[in-house]
């Protein structure tokens, strides 16, 4: 069966019009096009839609039936084009967004505000997971975009990249590397000079994690770990408490705490830093409403990532 659209059509405006003229002429086509088109229809459907008459054209039994379904099809193509339309002019939509949970705890509650400032009617669902079940997920197609950072293991993402994220060392409040500069001048500090450190790092499966042993070992020594946790917050904690130091990102050592706060240096040159990236699979075509997320993602980070050490998250 190779029924058209436009017969759909064309059925239902001389159904509406009872005459073959004016449904031909509301249709800006020419009366025996139209006919052409019905008897085809008819012929390829078997039955008779219309009784033509002298003077009237009446629907048949077939022809009710038909003309039912029919505007059914045709309302719900139109509610299909207005559903698209509003998801293309980004009047309503839905993007899920995976993140890891130290961007989504010390980014996204900058980047979802301005977001949904932006785009009201757009619905964000959130996924926060370690980065490799990230990725997984994008690649699956259970996330539209996941904010993770280089490199990236799963060979089917593609992605985008917000900003390059330095690297801060995080040490207890009265550790000699806090105390010999002060807090507006720190004294960048080599990796080197913490080889005979304590260190309390993120559990296994988290990137920072590996990120962590790659600059300890690119500084030729293996991080002496003497406390591990899944929350980076805990991870910081302790080392407030005294229990070892930690690298972290920027956005982190920015962001403002009421107790257990750790002291934050600088590392020295070269800065050591993470690529921040929005994850997508390859092949996908991103909805308005995803790429708008990763506009809004990309402003937001730039903003953020102002200035220099007196605001700790700047970017080169």
């Amino acid at each position: 069966m190779q029924m058209e659209f436009r017969q759909l059509q064309y059925t239902l405006q001389i159904a509406a019009e009872r005459n073959f003229s004016r449904a031909a002429e509301k249709l800006h086509i020419a009366q025996p096009s139209l006919s052409q088109q019905l008897s085809k229809l008819e012929k390829e459907l078997g039955v008779l839609l219309f009784q033509r008459n002298t003077s009237t054209v009446e629907l048949t039994h077939a022809g009710v039936t038909f003309v039912e379904q029919a505007q059914k099809i045709v309302d719900a193509v139109e509610l299909l084009r207005q559903e698209m339309s509003d998801i293309s002019q980004l009047r309503k939509g839905k993007v899920v967004v995976g993140s890891m949970p130290i961007t989504g705890s010390h980014l996204l509650p900058h980047v979802l505000p301005a977001y949904q400032q932006a785009y009201p009617d757009i619905e964000v669902t959130l996924l926060e997971d370690a980065g490799l079940t990230l990725e997984k997920l994008t690649a699956s197609g259970k996330a539209d975009l996941s904010l993770l950072s280089l490199p990236l293991q799963e060979p089917s993402l593609s992605y985008v990249a917000i900003g390059e994220e330095r690297i801060d060392l995080a040490v207890p409040p009265h550790h000699p590397l806090a105390v010999r500069g002060n807090t507006d001048h720190p004294i960048p500090v080599h990796m080197e000079e913490l080889r005979d450190e304590s260190f309390v790092v993120l559990k296994k499966g988290q990137g920072f994690r590996k990120l962590t042993f790659d600059l300890c070992e690119q500084a030729g020594f293996d991080p002496n770990v003497v406390f591990e946790s899944n929350n980076i917050e805990t991870v910081q904690s302790l080392v407030a408490t005294g229990m070892g130091i930690t690298l972290v990102p920027r956005f982190i050592a920015r962001a403002p705490r009421s107790e257990f706060v750790p002291v934050y240096v600088p590392l020295a040159e070269p800065v050591p830093s993470r690529t921040l990236v929005v994850a997508y699979r390859q092949g996908r075509v991103l909805s308005k409403a995803a790429e708008a997320f990763i506009d809004t993602f990309k402003q937001t980070v730039a903003k953020l990532t102002e200035g220099d050490y007196e605001n700790p998250t700047s970017v080169d």
